[in-house]
């Protein structure tokens, strides 16, 4: 063997193909990277041979484990990777924490028919969907890039498949949890747990190791429509438990039972005529619901809004949220009720009528509306007084208030009663004259008196005259001489003048009958 023989197998002494050796970084390149691997030896690793983002990572100087490939290349250079290094490594940890049934890390780096992809060191293992999580996640892809423990259920040897599971990990970890948890699971006992799920009709509780129901009326002693606006998944909360079943390990939890149900002081806390301050949590067209604090509403219904207008519109004046003024009216602790008030903040205009107003005063009002037995007259803003069809007109046959009065009109009238409790007032329009029937008829007319007078409605069993203001006389049809094709209607017409004789008085009834047949001078 001659010297450069000599030098060249002294050089790879100590170096073996097939194994790992310590070496230091020369030179970085944008290709790969030299390495001292001593031996008077240098090795070049290509950068596909190196682990992922390493190339950008190392720098010369720093020492990495390589694995010898081939002792010599085409450049003279030692042939290395440092992914078969890691993997040599990795496969040693692999088949340790195997035969130790130890758990050991790994990313998860996709998905594959039937599972995802797990990395662990550089070697490449199988996690089967059913051992992905206690559950079937509802979404894998969240999953790639994170970094969990895993227990190896399956490994063959060098080069073939390793199958982990990270559910196993997870019901070990829930088993030892559920055994320190189930002594704590005592009615009354207050817990802490972390919310796992949420649905319309409550949220799942992770008590540690096991699940408990915390259902939506059981979250507050107010209303809520949805869990969602408490809790979030994965907050950490304090609940009580209400049921705990050991045979089947069935939990129901409380939130508000924490606290003391506050209706129970509502009646000492709340008492009739104290003014207080809510938010408007509901509007119906009854009326408002108003909360006063947590789990504790009060009513404000649509005749306790207003004392001038009767039926408000509640969506109208109020919005959900606004914070209303109002006082109390009565309070029932058993029916979970509160009735309150916003107009009883303010004077009641009928209480200050009882001494403005009284029987036989002549007052002026304006015709606000019309109803079929009447028309109302506004006397001031919030008080309307009644006008029955009836106290019209002493003897006019009115068959609608609207055909004597107009909307707006300004009139006198007489209070004929007032009866405040009741928020009502009656007025007269006739009363402001005598009554024709009491101070006139009696003496002014006799039986054979003739009468002129004005026809004021054609029926057809007779005519109705107007004689004088507010006195009217009936002309049967039987009193009427007429062809026999003749009709009421064809002989008279409303407003003709026409002389009549009295035949019959009845002042009891308001009744003057009336004849035109042979009309005596």
């Amino acid at each position: 063997m001659n010297d450069f023989e000599k030098f060249y197998a002294d050089s790879f002494k100590g170096l073996k193909a097939g194994s790992i050796t310590r070496g230091r970084v020369i030179q970085v390149k944008t290709d790969g990277v030299i390495v001292d691997v001593g031996s008077k030896c240098e090795g070049f690793i290509p950068s596909r041979e190196l682990v992922e983002d390493e190339l950008s990572s190392l720098n010369p100087g720093d020492e990495i484990d390589v694995f010898i490939e081939r002792l010599s290349d085409s450049d003279g250079f030692v042939k290395l990777s440092r992914q078969k290094a890691e993997g040599v490594r990795s496969w040693d940890i692999i088949e340790e924490a195997f035969q130790k049934n130890q758990p050991i890390n790994g990313k998860i780096t996709g998905k594959v028919k039937g599972g995802m992809t797990v990395n662990i060191g550089g070697v490449n293992a199988f996690l089967p969907g059913s051992q992905i999580d206690l559950k079937a996640p509802k979404n894998t892809d969240e999953l790639i890039g994170n970094i969990y423990k895993f227990k190896i259920l399956n490994l063959t040897h060098k080069g073939s498949n390793v199958i982990v599971s990270r559910r196993v990990l997870l019901e070990e970890e829930r088993n030892r949890l559920r055994e320190q948890t189930l002594p704590k699971l005592k009615e009354g006992a207050v817990v802490k747990g972390v919310v796992k799920n949420i649905t319309d009709y409550g949220a799942f509780i992770d008590l540690g190791g096991i699940d408990g129901l915390l259902h939506i009326s059981d979250m507050s002693w107010g209303r809520i429509s949805y869990p969602g606006e408490l809790f979030s998944i994965e907050d950490t909360i304090e609940v009580m438990v209400l049921t705990f079943n050991p045979e089947n390990e069935k939990v129901t939890l409380g939130y508000k039972q924490k606290k003391p149900d506050p209706w129970m002081s509502v009646e000492t806390k709340y008492p009739p005529g104290r003014k207080v301050i809510g938010k408007v949590i509901t509007i119906t067209d009854y009326g408002i619901f108003i909360e006063l604090e947590e789990g504790v509403e009060g009513l404000i219904h649509v005749s306790e809004v207003d004392w001038i207008e009767k039926s408000v519109k509640p969506s109208k004046f109020f919005s959900i949220g606004d914070k209303v003024e109002a006082v109390i009216l009565k309070v029932s602790k058993d029916d979970k009720r509160i009735s309150l008030s916003i107009r009883k903040l303010k004077p009641n205009p009928w209480e200050i009528i009882k001494g403005k107003y009284s029987v036989g005063q002549k007052i002026t009002g304006n015709v606000k509306s019309f109803a079929e037995f009447g028309a109302f007259i506004s006397l001031e803003e919030g008080v309307d007084a009644l006008l029955h069809i009836s106290d019209i007109s002493w003897g006019k046959r009115i068959k609608h208030s609207s055909d004597i009065l107009k909307k707006g009109q300004q009139i006198e009238v007489i209070i004929l009663n007032i009866e405040t409790e009741k928020e009502r007032i009656s007025v007269g329009l006739k009363q402001l004259t005598p009554d024709p029937w009491v101070e006139i008829i009696p003496g002014k007319y006799s039986l054979g008196d003739h009468v002129s007078g004005k026809v004021v409605s054609v029926t057809d069993f007779g005519v109705f005259v107007e004689i004088e203001e507010g006195v009217e006389g009936l002309l049967h049809i039987s009193e009427i001489e007429k062809k026999p094709d003749e009709t009421i209607k064809d002989l008279f017409k409303t407003g003709d003048e026409l002389a009549a004789r009295v035949i019959n008085i009845n002042p009891a009834d308001r009744k003057i009958d009336l004849s035109m047949k042979t009309m005596i001078g």
